[in-house]
């Protein structure tokens, strides 16, 4: 099942079913809003299936999809949970930047960011400059249900209720500045993006494995390959992420919980998700860091596939606008 937010005027946009080509879309009368989906999931989730069933199966059923209408699946969310799973990732910045290299702790990584806004996933991504180092993240996240506090690793996983593809969006020069002060990330994290389209585990079929999407996302810079890392290789699951977010709060249903930049230890094969990594190799390996962060204009594409193939998440394409042009 694939779930759409399309524009209605409203701030939070109007809930659609997707069909499998990701051709046509189907308003739902189980539930105006995805949020409101999430607080009544199980209430809803039958019609929801059955909604499914009908698009698949009458081509004649809702109206063509339009990418230009199409918002992030939640246009604001009531919590952005961000974790760091990947170790890959980890390792080469902490050698590139001369950290004490230690890989992932045991304890997992992971901040709370910006959830009023999330970014449409075609269109302009405005930024105040492009002296900030404007970068991209890709990275795979899920939406939650209700999860109760304490929840162990071990029950985690059933309240996973959608998947979603992120760019967790990032201004890298102000990144240290603002880790040095103690207080945390505010300026360097922007409004994160998402793909236009919201799954539920199925639709990823064996990809959905151990808590994890074990699919490629593949990243252009201009229409370039720039990556196409596998979620398979997360040091630890989304279940041991929920249940470290879980163990002094209740997680609300809609909380939204990503998994970091997806990296491979194979990266010379796979490339990065991110321009940082890819700098941080450059770094490593040449000496010095080559590949600019991005200036007005460039444009990123994001999409995995399904196994079987066809895009998952639908068609996710920004262009990027720094300072007070365009």
């Amino acid at each position: 099942m694939r779930l759409l937010t399309l524009s209605d005027g409203t701030r939070d946009g109007r809930l659609h079913q997707v069909d499998r080509d990701g051709a046509r879309v189907l308003p739902l009368a189980e539930a105006r809003t995805l949020q409101e989906a999430m607080d009544h999931w199980e209430t809803v989730l039958p019609g929801l299936r059955a909604a499914q069933e009908r698009l698949d199966a009458d081509p004649e059923l809702g109206e063509p999809f339009d990418p230009a209408r199409a918002l992030a699946p939640f246009p604001r969310a009531c919590q952005w949970l961000d974790g760091s799973a990947f170790e890959t990732h980890s390792l080469l910045i902490q050698r590139a930047w001369g950290l004490p290299v230690t890989g992932l702790p045991e304890r997992p990584l992971m901040y709370q960011g910006l959830s009023d806004r999330f970014l449409p996933p075609n269109g302009v991504a405005r930024f105040p400059s492009e002296a900030d180092g404007i970068d991209f993240e890709g990275e795979f996240a899920v939406v939650l249900g209700d999860v109760p506090m304490g929840t162990p690793a071990e029950e985690a996983a059933r309240h996973v209720r959608l998947v979603m593809l992120v760019n967790d969006w990032s201004l890298r020069a102000l990144g240290p500045v603002e880790m040095a002060t103690g207080f945390g990330w505010l300026q360097c994290k922007p409004a994160c993006a998402a793909a236009p389209f919201a799954v539920t585990p199925d639709e990823l079929g064996p990809a959905w494995d151990r808590a994890r999407v074990c699919l490629p996302l593949e990243i252009l810079r201009n229409g370039t390959p720039f990556g196409r890392a596998n979620g398979s290789e997360m040091h630890v699951g989304f279940d041991r992420l929920i249940a470290h977010a879980a163990y002094s709060r209740d997680l609300p249903a809609g909380t939204i919980l990503g998994s970091g930049t997806v990296a491979n230890a194979a990266y010379a094969e796979v490339g990065s998700s991110c321009i940082a990594e890819r700098r941080a190799i450059e770094q490593l390996e040449g000496g010095a860091a080559t590949t600019p962060f991005l200036a007005t204009g460039e444009r990123v594409e994001m999409r995995a596939r399904r196994p079987e193939g066809g895009d998952l998440f639908g068609p996710f394409i920004q262009t990027v606008q720094a300072g007070s042009g365009g």
